[in-house]
Order: structure tokens, then sequence, then C-alpha cells
């Protein structure tokens, strides 16, 4: 019988069960590598692979047809040259993280506005200061610079604490979800800064995407601006970023996701101002509910992929998603 290696850290025994169920309905059997890792004695048995194992051990997967990473980026997967061939489907995990990015989008940028950070410091110092001036969500303009899944999800939320307006960026005009105002291109983007008081960033990494926010961009926010990143962090050029900061043209940034992770002890962005930095940690499988929707969507997938449906979540590795 075909089979598939589940080779993730994440794994309920009810998720266990919902893998092994839908996977004898489409002729296969399932072995489950609980450390996230890809044998390599045993990797030629397997068509399918569901998980995060490294990349560099999917090339002892001779008979590999099909990669399902349980991630939502996929960047480090994108060389052709870590595939046994080239006819190998790669798909993502897009739609299984949208609502704890969004949820710690929401939380760094009230503590931003709120001033947590300052706050924070004068407690643990048994200070008593009350009088620090504050912001809202409420009455913002937001604008949120990727708008799939993830983006899509905190603009719902956004909308629902009352921002005043959300304005979403992506690759193409096409329609977007009832909760942006307003849909740019990429090419528009300048023309959407200026008016940005919080700029949300939920990119992949590509080359498209590489350093869009620049320099140049960084300068057309508005002084006081607030940017958060939780997509990749080569979308933003760092070094622009910190003197942005350190200088109060903007007044705080969040950002997940940096260049490198991890971020040596002796980097700049550490000490830079009205910064508030985490470890990559917003999409992690922190919660059941990502979990659970992780395993169904690729049960989902695989039903199509056993009966010849392309695939739901399908990457293009030229294109890079």
């Amino acid at each position: 019988m075909k089979k598939i290696a589940a080779a993730d850290v994440f794994f309920t025994p009810e998720h266990r069960e919902q893998i092994e169920k839908t996977a004898a309905e489409c002729g296969y059997t399932v072995d489950f590598y609980p450390d996230g890792h890809l044998p390599p004695e045993r990797a030629a048995e397997y068509e399918i692979v569901y998980g995060c194992c490294l990349p560099g051990e999917l090339k002892a997967a001779a008979n590999l047809k099909w990669f399902c990473c349980s991630f939502a980026g996929v960047d480090i997967y994108m060389d052709e040259s870590i595939y046994p061939h080239p006819g190998v489907l790669l798909s993502n995990s897009s739609g299984a993280y949208g609502i704890t990015i969004a949820e710690h989008i929401i939380m760094v940028t009230l503590m931003l506005l709120r001033r947590m950070p300052e706050f924070e410091k004068v407690v643990r110092e048994r200070g008593w200061l009350r009088t620090l001036p504050m912001r809202s969500i409420c009455g913002s303009s937001i604008t949120i610079l990727g708008t799939g899944d993830i983006g899509t999800n905190f603009a719902v939320r956004a909308r629902a604490l009352g921002a005043k307006a959300v304005r979403g960026v992506r690759r193409t005009q096409k329609a977007g979800d009832p909760a942006y105002d307003a849909m740019y291109t990429f090419a528009e983007l300048d023309s959407v800064l200026p008016k940005t008081e919080i700029l949300v960033m939920a990119l992949p990494g590509t080359p498209e995407t590489h350093h869009i926010l620049s320099r140049e961009r960084i300068a057309l926010l508005p002084e006081g601006a607030y940017v958060v990143n939780v997509g990749r962090g080569s979308a933003i050029d760092q070094e622009a970023l910190m003197e942005a900061l350190n200088g109060g043209h903007l007044a705080g940034a969040a950002l997940d996701v940096m260049v490198p992770e991890p971020l040596p002890k002796d980097h700049p962005l550490w000490d830079t101002k009205n910064l508030l930095l985490t470890p990559h940690i917003s999409g992690n499988m922190s919660l059941g509910i990502t979990c659970d929707r992780d395993v169904a969507l690729f049960c989902e997938d695989l039903k199509n992929f056993a009966s010849g449906k392309k695939l739901k979540r399908f990457v293009d590795r030229s294109l890079g998603y």
C-alpha cells in the first residue's frame, strides 16, 4: 500500500487518528515521526511527506510525489535541488495560522499604542508614572501589506476594534474581504504610505518582497507611524528602520521576524528605541486551533491529491507562492 510520512512534533492522538482515517480512505498508510525528522534509511518508502522536516532530508525520498509543509511560509523549500526530482509537488498550510498571528498583531500593536514596554520598565523599577500619552486602534488608519489569510484575519479584528480605515496592498488588483475599505497593488504602495498610521506587514519571502519597505518608503510614512512585521524579515531595510526609530520619525515598531534569525546578541536591533522584538513565535503551534486547522487542511488536500484534483494550497516554486 502507498505510504505517507507525517513528520512533525505537534500531533495529538486525535490528530493521528484523523490523518490515519483520511489516509485509509485515500489508499494510504501513515508512519509518524514525532521528532519532525524524516529518517534517510526509510525516506524512499514515502509518496507523500507532511510536516516540517529539514529541506535536506527530502533528497533521500526517491519516490516522493508531494511534500505538504505544515508551515505557511515555505521559502526554505523553494530550491529545486533539495528534491529528488523536479516533479515533486509543494504545498503549504496557509489558512492555519490566521487566527494566532492576527491575535499576535493585535497584542503587539496595542502594546505599542498603549506604551506597555515603557510602563513595564517603570513598574520593574518600582515607579509610579501614569502620564504617558496613549493611542488607539480605534480611529486609526491602517495599511496591511499582504492580504492573505493572516492579513485578512487581522483586518477583520482591526475593523471590529473601530479602525477608521483599513487598506489592503497586494500583488494584484482584485476584490478583497469586506473588512478592507480599499485594495491597492504593490505599484501603488507609495501613494498609500503617507496616509498610514499603522503599517502591518504579512508578506512571504520572495524576490518581489525583498526590502519592499525601503529607506525611501519608510520616509513616506508620516511621523509617529508604527510598523508591525510578521511576514519575513527580508521585507524591511532594517538599517533604515533602526535609524527611523532611533531618530524619532517612527513612534515604534514590532518585529516577529528579522534578519538574521536567531538575532545575534550584539545586533543593534536589541538596542533600538521603541522596538518590540519577539523570537518568531507569532505563528508557532502554540494554539490548539492552529494545530487542528493545520491537520484539517492537510486532510482536505490529501483527498484532492488522491482524486487527481489540484492541491488547494499548491505552491509554485518558480514564483515563490
